[in-house]
Protein backbone atom coordinates (compact mmCIF):
# COMPACT_ATOMS: atom_id res chain seq x y z
CA UNK A 1 0.00 0.00 0.00
CA UNK A 2 2.83 2.40 0.82
CA UNK A 3 4.30 1.70 -2.59
CA UNK A 4 0.97 2.65 -4.22
CA UNK A 5 0.98 5.94 -2.32
CA UNK A 6 4.50 6.65 -3.54
CA UNK A 7 3.57 5.71 -7.09
CA UNK A 8 0.50 7.93 -7.06
CA UNK A 9 2.49 10.84 -5.64
CA UNK A 10 5.21 10.43 -8.30
CA UNK A 11 2.62 10.25 -11.09
CA UNK A 12 0.91 13.35 -9.73
CA UNK A 13 4.19 15.29 -9.83
CA UNK A 14 4.81 14.04 -13.37
CA UNK A 15 1.44 15.43 -14.46
CA UNK A 16 2.36 18.78 -12.92
CA UNK A 17 5.59 18.83 -14.93
CA UNK A 18 3.69 17.84 -18.07
CA UNK A 19 1.04 20.49 -17.65
CA UNK A 20 -1.61 17.85 -18.34
CA UNK A 21 -3.73 15.92 -15.83
CA UNK A 22 -5.35 12.67 -16.87
CA UNK A 23 -9.07 12.04 -16.69
CA UNK A 24 -8.14 8.35 -16.53
CA UNK A 25 -4.97 8.01 -14.41
CA UNK A 26 -4.72 4.31 -15.26
CA UNK A 27 -3.60 5.29 -18.77
CA UNK A 28 -0.69 7.23 -17.31
CA UNK A 29 0.29 4.33 -15.07
CA UNK A 30 0.21 1.97 -18.06
CA UNK A 31 2.40 4.38 -20.06
CA UNK A 32 4.98 4.32 -17.27
CA UNK A 33 4.98 0.52 -16.89
CA UNK A 34 7.94 -1.23 -18.51
CA UNK A 35 7.54 -4.77 -19.78
CA UNK A 36 10.06 -6.01 -17.18
CA UNK A 37 7.76 -4.84 -14.38
CA UNK A 38 4.67 -6.36 -15.99
CA UNK A 39 6.42 -9.73 -16.39
CA UNK A 40 7.79 -9.69 -12.85
CA UNK A 41 4.45 -8.97 -11.17
CA UNK A 42 2.03 -10.79 -13.47
CA UNK A 43 1.77 -13.62 -10.95
CA UNK A 44 0.52 -11.23 -8.25
CA UNK A 45 -1.90 -9.05 -10.16
CA UNK A 46 -2.60 -8.30 -13.86
CA UNK A 47 -0.35 -5.53 -15.15
CA UNK A 48 -0.33 -4.02 -18.64
CA UNK A 49 2.99 -2.75 -19.97
CA UNK A 50 3.37 0.30 -22.19
CA UNK A 51 4.17 -1.44 -25.48
CA UNK A 52 0.72 -1.01 -27.03
CA UNK A 53 0.60 2.67 -26.03
CA UNK A 54 4.11 3.07 -27.46
CA UNK A 55 2.87 1.67 -30.78
CA UNK A 56 0.06 4.22 -30.85
CA UNK A 57 2.19 7.10 -29.60
CA UNK A 58 4.81 6.57 -32.30
CA UNK A 59 2.21 7.38 -34.97
CA UNK A 60 0.72 10.29 -33.00
CA UNK A 61 4.15 11.90 -32.50
CA UNK A 62 4.91 11.58 -36.20
CA UNK A 63 1.54 13.02 -37.25
CA UNK A 64 1.74 16.03 -34.92
CA UNK A 65 5.31 16.75 -35.98
CA UNK A 66 4.51 16.38 -39.69
CA UNK A 67 1.49 18.66 -39.41
CA UNK A 68 3.47 21.34 -37.59
CA UNK A 69 6.45 21.51 -39.94
CA UNK A 70 4.23 21.16 -43.04
CA UNK A 71 2.33 24.27 -41.91
CA UNK A 72 5.37 26.20 -40.69
CA UNK A 73 7.46 25.69 -43.84
CA UNK A 74 4.99 25.93 -46.77
CA UNK A 75 7.68 26.39 -49.44
CA UNK A 76 9.90 23.47 -48.49
CA UNK A 77 10.19 20.29 -50.54
CA UNK A 78 9.40 16.86 -49.15
CA UNK A 79 13.07 15.98 -48.64
CA UNK A 80 13.77 18.94 -46.36
CA UNK A 81 10.59 18.32 -44.36
CA UNK A 82 11.48 14.64 -43.93
CA UNK A 83 14.96 15.46 -42.64
CA UNK A 84 13.57 17.98 -40.18
CA UNK A 85 10.92 15.55 -38.94
CA UNK A 86 13.58 12.88 -38.47
CA UNK A 87 15.57 15.22 -36.22
CA UNK A 88 12.50 15.93 -34.09
CA UNK A 89 11.32 12.33 -33.65
CA UNK A 90 14.61 10.38 -33.63
CA UNK A 91 15.34 8.21 -30.61
CA UNK A 92 17.86 10.55 -28.97
CA UNK A 93 15.44 13.48 -29.21
CA UNK A 94 12.56 11.52 -27.67
CA UNK A 95 14.83 10.31 -24.87
CA UNK A 96 15.85 13.92 -24.20
CA UNK A 97 12.19 14.97 -24.00
CA UNK A 98 11.63 12.17 -21.47
CA UNK A 99 14.63 13.27 -19.40
CA UNK A 100 13.35 16.85 -19.30
CA UNK A 101 10.18 15.50 -17.66
CA UNK A 102 12.19 13.24 -15.31
CA UNK A 103 10.25 10.24 -16.59
CA UNK A 104 13.02 7.91 -15.49
CA UNK A 105 12.18 8.58 -11.85
CA UNK A 106 8.57 7.50 -12.38
CA UNK A 107 9.02 4.38 -14.50
CA UNK A 108 7.85 1.07 -13.09
CA UNK A 109 10.71 -1.33 -13.80
CA UNK A 110 11.50 -4.89 -12.88
CA UNK A 111 14.24 -5.28 -10.30
CA UNK A 112 16.79 -6.50 -12.84
CA UNK A 113 16.12 -3.66 -15.26
CA UNK A 114 16.24 -1.14 -12.42
CA UNK A 115 19.62 -2.30 -11.16
CA UNK A 116 20.94 -2.27 -14.76
CA UNK A 117 20.41 1.51 -14.89
CA UNK A 118 17.27 1.10 -16.97
CA UNK A 119 15.88 4.41 -15.77
CA UNK A 120 18.30 6.30 -18.02
CA UNK A 121 18.44 3.85 -20.93
CA UNK A 122 17.79 5.69 -24.19
CA UNK A 123 15.48 3.06 -25.69
CA UNK A 124 13.44 2.77 -22.48
CA UNK A 125 12.97 6.54 -22.20
CA UNK A 126 12.14 6.88 -25.90
CA UNK A 127 9.49 4.17 -25.65
CA UNK A 128 8.04 5.64 -22.46
CA UNK A 129 7.71 9.07 -24.04
CA UNK A 130 5.89 7.65 -27.05
CA UNK A 131 3.64 5.67 -24.72
CA UNK A 132 2.92 8.85 -22.79
CA UNK A 133 1.85 10.67 -25.95
CA UNK A 134 -0.33 7.69 -26.87
CA UNK A 135 -1.94 7.80 -23.43
CA UNK A 136 -2.65 11.54 -23.72
CA UNK A 137 -4.17 10.96 -27.16
CA UNK A 138 -6.55 8.34 -25.76
CA UNK A 139 -7.34 10.44 -22.70
CA UNK A 140 -7.81 13.88 -24.26
CA UNK A 141 -7.75 13.44 -28.02
CA UNK A 142 -5.52 14.94 -30.72
CA UNK A 143 -5.81 18.50 -29.38
CA UNK A 144 -4.44 17.52 -25.97
CA UNK A 145 -1.60 15.46 -27.48
CA UNK A 146 -0.70 18.31 -29.83
CA UNK A 147 -0.65 20.89 -27.02
CA UNK A 148 1.69 18.61 -25.05
CA UNK A 149 4.02 17.92 -28.00
CA UNK A 150 4.32 21.36 -29.59
CA UNK A 151 6.76 22.90 -27.06
CA UNK A 152 9.17 20.00 -27.64
CA UNK A 153 8.79 20.25 -31.42
CA UNK A 154 9.31 24.01 -31.52
CA UNK A 155 12.42 23.86 -29.34
CA UNK A 156 13.93 21.05 -31.43
CA UNK A 157 13.12 22.78 -34.73
CA UNK A 158 14.72 26.01 -33.51
CA UNK A 159 17.81 24.13 -32.35
CA UNK A 160 18.03 22.24 -35.65
CA UNK A 161 17.81 25.46 -37.64
CA UNK A 162 20.52 27.11 -35.55
CA UNK A 163 22.76 24.03 -35.94
CA UNK A 164 22.22 23.84 -39.69
CA UNK A 165 20.88 20.28 -39.47
CA UNK A 166 17.79 20.69 -41.62
CA UNK A 167 19.22 20.48 -45.13
CA UNK A 168 21.39 17.97 -46.97
CA UNK A 169 24.20 20.48 -47.35
CA UNK A 170 26.65 17.86 -48.61
CA UNK A 171 24.48 17.10 -51.64
CA UNK A 172 23.90 20.80 -52.34
CA UNK A 173 27.64 21.51 -52.14
CA UNK A 174 28.50 18.51 -54.31
CA UNK A 175 26.07 19.67 -56.99
CA UNK A 176 27.76 23.07 -57.06
CA UNK A 177 31.28 21.60 -57.18
CA UNK A 178 30.33 19.27 -60.04
CA UNK A 179 29.67 22.29 -62.25
CA UNK A 180 33.45 22.72 -62.50
CA UNK A 181 34.90 19.55 -64.07
CA UNK A 182 38.08 18.33 -62.40
CA UNK A 183 37.41 19.81 -58.97
CA UNK A 184 37.68 17.33 -56.09
CA UNK A 185 35.74 17.66 -52.81
CA UNK A 186 36.56 15.60 -49.72
CA UNK A 187 35.87 15.62 -45.98
CA UNK A 188 38.73 15.13 -43.54
CA UNK A 189 38.43 14.32 -39.84
CA UNK A 190 40.80 16.68 -38.05
CA UNK A 191 39.84 16.14 -34.41
CA UNK A 192 37.64 14.13 -32.04
CA UNK A 193 37.28 14.50 -28.31
CA UNK A 194 35.05 13.63 -25.37
CA UNK A 195 33.94 10.33 -23.79
CA UNK A 196 32.75 7.49 -26.03
CA UNK A 197 29.08 8.15 -25.25
CA UNK A 198 29.35 11.89 -25.98
CA UNK A 199 32.06 12.47 -28.57
CA UNK A 200 32.45 15.62 -30.66
CA UNK A 201 33.93 15.38 -34.15
CA UNK A 202 35.55 18.18 -36.17
CA UNK A 203 35.66 17.90 -39.97
CA UNK A 204 37.05 20.02 -42.78
CA UNK A 205 35.57 20.28 -46.27
CA UNK A 206 38.45 20.51 -48.73
CA UNK A 207 38.25 21.51 -52.37
CA UNK A 208 41.37 20.46 -54.28
CA UNK A 209 43.15 20.17 -50.89
CA UNK A 210 42.09 23.71 -49.89
CA UNK A 211 39.97 24.09 -46.76
CA UNK A 212 36.65 25.74 -47.67
CA UNK A 213 34.61 24.82 -44.60
CA UNK A 214 34.84 23.55 -41.04
CA UNK A 215 32.21 21.98 -38.81
CA UNK A 216 31.55 20.07 -35.59
CA UNK A 217 28.99 17.43 -34.67
CA UNK A 218 28.09 14.56 -32.39
CA UNK A 219 28.71 12.17 -35.30
CA UNK A 220 31.03 12.25 -38.30
CA UNK A 221 28.05 12.64 -40.64
CA UNK A 222 26.73 15.58 -38.63
CA UNK A 223 30.18 17.20 -38.65
CA UNK A 224 30.42 16.73 -42.42
CA UNK A 225 27.03 18.40 -42.88
CA UNK A 226 28.18 21.29 -40.70
CA UNK A 227 31.40 21.65 -42.70
CA UNK A 228 29.44 21.61 -45.97
CA UNK A 229 27.06 24.27 -44.62
CA UNK A 230 30.05 26.42 -43.70
CA UNK A 231 31.52 25.94 -47.17
CA UNK A 232 28.25 27.01 -48.78
CA UNK A 233 28.76 30.51 -47.42
CA UNK A 234 31.13 30.88 -50.38
CA UNK A 235 28.18 30.27 -52.70
CA UNK A 236 25.19 31.53 -50.67
CA UNK A 237 23.82 29.38 -47.85
CA UNK A 238 20.21 28.15 -48.38
CA UNK A 239 17.77 28.29 -45.46
CA UNK A 240 14.37 26.85 -44.75
CA UNK A 241 11.47 29.04 -45.83
CA UNK A 242 9.28 29.66 -42.80
CA UNK A 243 5.70 30.85 -42.93
CA UNK A 244 5.57 34.48 -41.84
Amino acid sequence: MKQNYRENDALSHLQDRMGYHFHNPELLKEAMTHSSYAHEYKGYHPVSCNERLEFLGDSVVSLITSNHIYTKFPKEAEGSLSRLRALVVRDTALADYARSLQIGKVLLLGRGEDTAEGRDKKSTLENAFEALVGAIFLDGGYTAAEAFMLPFIRDKVEAALSMGETRDYKTILQQIIQQAPGDHLEYILVSQYGPDHDKTYEMEARLNSNVIGRGKGRSKKQAEQSAAADALHWFGNPKLHEKT
